[in-house]
């Protein structure tokens, strides 16, 4: 049976997006905006060309997918564009109802000889400090007739990098120039780790969670162990990129050996044929062990559909993503963007794309918007988070009653 909700529905309801990358998620106006202003060359100037030479509604692959993030990165370099595109996240996000959001990028991509780690992240949290003291401003949330909006920073790390990733990466590997590259991945990666936690201790800046990101195939979480040994010995949360390019062996690693809090896409989490090693019964029983560990530790999978649908070749449509099964094993999982605008999408769009592929009832789908409220990362002490939980249900059931849900 296939559930009907109204699209005003959708947008009124508080929401949540857990997994967007900050260099993905520019407005292609400020895009080209800044270009112009950097001198940047871009395949075109306007938005029309724009959308048909780079950021396209379908993609070939992963590959020119990632195309865009060439042009994206280059003007994210600017402690001015940073506080800029965080800004105007954070309001774009608001318009469409989002109440809470936990942008996440990885600074040593921005950062250069005239801009540190540190200035890269303080300049991101401006922008979003400065969006979330305009929107509570407004005399809804004040008077408390709706929740307020918040956020928290991911810090993410890179899984492999060369020197034409940024002008840091270049000067990282030039400084250890007798270290072959694969042994730097990890040194890099606990260095912007460290990083992360010095901010949130010493300037209180709230970075909320660490995450490792790129190329998962051949790349596995397991190399940066350090790095998530910091972040757990230092209370810092932690979620990963697994299970978007390989399968279950890299979700259980994620959890098991990196202390993951939730998973980032874990889209291949049921495909036991991608076991080594094993037969085919051994395969399935595994897997299901795992689905099972997962749903029972609540640990949250981030799910982008969009996204997912763009950049893995064997994902024909969208009923047959995983995120059937992920509801039937009664995981907790949430719907979230991954990139804004790579993926045109927003987060009224990944639940109308999940509603019409999907069964979800009423109460599964107020389960999995609450869930991406408390499986968040946010700074909040645990008692004013739980407050801020309810208000946020309080809400959503106002929002139920309005719209005869």
């Amino acid at each position: 049976m296939q559930y009907r909700y109204p699209k005003e529905f959708i947008r009124a309801i508080p929401k949540s997006d857990l997994h967007v990358h900050l260099d993905g998620s520019l407005r292609l106006k400020t895009l080209i905006e800044l270009s112009k202003e950097q001198k940047r060359e871009l395949p075109s100037f306007t938005e029309a060309g724009l959308k048909e030479k780079v950021f396209k509604e379908h993609y070939a692959g992963l590959s020119e997918y990632l195309n865009g993030f060439q042009y994206t990165c280059a003007v994210l370099r600017d402690a001015e564009a940073l506080e800029r595109a965080a800004y105007e996240l954070a309001l774009d996000n608001f318009a469409e109802g989002v109440r809470y959001i936990e942008p996440r990028f990885a600074p040593q991509l921005n950062a250069h000889k005239t801009l540190s780690i540190e200035e890269v992240m303080l300049s991101v949290n401006k922008g979003l400090a400065r969006a979330k003291k305009e929107i509570n401003q407004r005399p809804e949330i004040k008077s408390k007739k709706e929740p307020p909006f918040e956020y928290g920073i991911i810090g993410c790390a890179m899984r492999k990098f060369d020197e034409r990733f940024s002008q840091y990466y270049a000067d990282f590997i030039r400084m250890h120039s007798h270290t072959p590259l694969r042994e730097l991945y990890p040194v890099a990666a606990l260095e912007v780790v460290r990083a992360l936690v010095a901010l949130r201790d010493e300037q209180g800046i709230p970075v909320v969670g660490f995450d490792i990101a790129g190329e998962e195939k051949g790349f596995p979480a397991e190399d940066y162990l350090e790095a998530f040994r910091f972040a757990h010995k230092h209370f810092l949360k932690k979620t990963v990129h697994a299970g978007e390019a390989y399968g279950p062996p890299s979700i259980f690693q994620a959890i098991t050996d990196c202390h993951a809090d939730r998973i980032g896409h874990g889209t291949h989490l049921f495909e036991h044929h991608l076991i080594e090693g094993l037969s085919e019964d051994e395969q399935k029983r595994y897997t299901e062990e795992l689905a099972q560990y997962i749903a029972d530790r609540r640990i949250t999978i981030e799910v982008c559909l969009t996204s997912n649908l763009q950049t893995i070749p064997t994902l024909k449509k969208l009923q047959a993503h995983p995120l059937a099964e992920m509801l039937a094993h009664k995981m907790s999982v949430t719907l979230c963007t991954d990139n804004r605008l790579v993926s045109h999408t927003t987060v009224c769009n990944e639940i109308e794309q999940a509603l019409a592929a999907f069964p979800i009832p009423p109460d599964h789908l107020k389960d999995i918007i609450i869930y991406g409220f408390k499986r968040s990362f946010m700074a909040l002490p645990y008692a004013k988070k739980r407050e801020y939980v309810r208000q946020l249900i309080e809400y959503y059931e106002e929002c139920e009653k309005r719209f005869g849900i």
